[in-house]
């Protein structure tokens, strides 16, 4: 039996929830609403348009995977289809997503993501699900060995290279202030890694933020950010300067997740009291707010947002 459809009234919901993960995915947007209507034939031809962009793929699939209806309309799909790998990986981050809200037993996701991982052996998104997955619930040494197996096909993902990140900010944090934690060396690593017009550039400004982040749950930073002098030190200044710099030169404005990062550095140059940085870069975000860093570490989110925003660009 096929599932049933979302109540009336599901989009004009979503239209008032605050932050939307697709960004400025029209297709992507397109894709999700037929879905969502069982018409998963748009999520296969979405997926075929995408190809081999594995950053791009990444996401879309994160993204549709994060709707409650998602897994039983794969599961519909992998019926008409059984061997599409495209279904079998879709099915797998959902799961995924589903796990992370305590509605599915981990040890079957894991074997759903493999199963997917068999049958696409050249996809880093199997392995991206799997490592959404350990970072909250596994052991260091699978977050690393998964985290391995995503850069063996894509060196340079950038959703992987974030969760990694945000994992790695919350070790050691019951020592406190740490300028040589372990985190800002992975991020400088993987900048320096990176092709010159690769979006990691600005990896160490999310390092930067997810630290605060950690410490700030902890007690050791104030739970506002622009009062902590965690952005002012002369380690922070070279971080943020480097990456606007950056950002002013880059010419590719087709990432599909560039305005995770242009969060990032808006936010730290709000932290950073750089008023008229920050207004070029909430220009260029638009209304495309996420969660993460407005809301670290226990914020209203859109409210941090439109507040820094106004502020920048002097509609306060």
């Amino acid at each position: 039996m096929s599932p049933p459809p979302p109540p009336l009234g599901r989009a004009r919901k979503r239209a008032a929830q605050s932050y939307d993960e697709a960004l400025d995915d029209a297709e992507l947007v397109a894709a999700r609403a037929a879905l969502a209507q069982g018409r998963w034939q748009s999520t296969r031809s979405l997926l075929v348009r995408t190809g081999d962009d594995w950053d791009r793929r990444g996401h879309r699939i994160a993204v549709l995977a994060k709707e409650s209806y998602c897994a039983a309309w794969a599961r519909e799909w992998l019926l008409a289809e059984p061997d599409s790998g495209d279904a079998t990986v879709l099915l797998a981050m959902a799961q995924v997503r589903r796990a992370l809200r305590g509605k599915e037993k981990p040890a079957r996701v894991r074997e759903a993501c493999r199963k997917a991982a068999e049958q696409l052996p050249h996809d880093p998104t199997p392995w991206l699900g799997l490592l959404m997955l350990e970072c909250s619930l596994g052991a260091e040494g699978d977050v690393i060995r998964i985290f391995e197996q995503v850069r063996t096909r894509h060196a340079d993902h950038h959703h992987a290279h974030h969760l990694v990140v945000g994992w790695l900010a919350e070790r050691r944090v019951e020592a406190g202030p740490d300028p040589l934690h372990e985190v800002y060396d992975f991020a400088n690593w993987a900048a320096e890694q990176a092709p010159a017009d690769s979006p990691l550039a600005i990896l160490p400004v999310i390092a930067h933020a997810e630290r605060y982040r950690s410490l700030a749950a902890a007690g050791h930073e104030p739970a506002d950010p622009a009062a902590s002098g965690h952005w002012v030190g002369r380690r922070a200044r070279q971080v943020m300067k480097a990456a606007f710099d950056w950002w002013l030169e880059w010419e590719h404005e087709d990432h599909p997740r560039r305005l995770v990062d242009l969060n990032f550095l808006a936010h730290a140059k709000v932290c950073e009291g750089r008023g008229a940085e920050a207004a070029a870069l909430f220009h260029r975000i638009g209304e495309h707010a996420t969660p993460a860093p407005w809301s670290y570490p226990d914020r209203d989110g859109l409210t941090a947002f439109r507040t820094a925003r106004a502020a920048a660009l002097g509609t306060a």
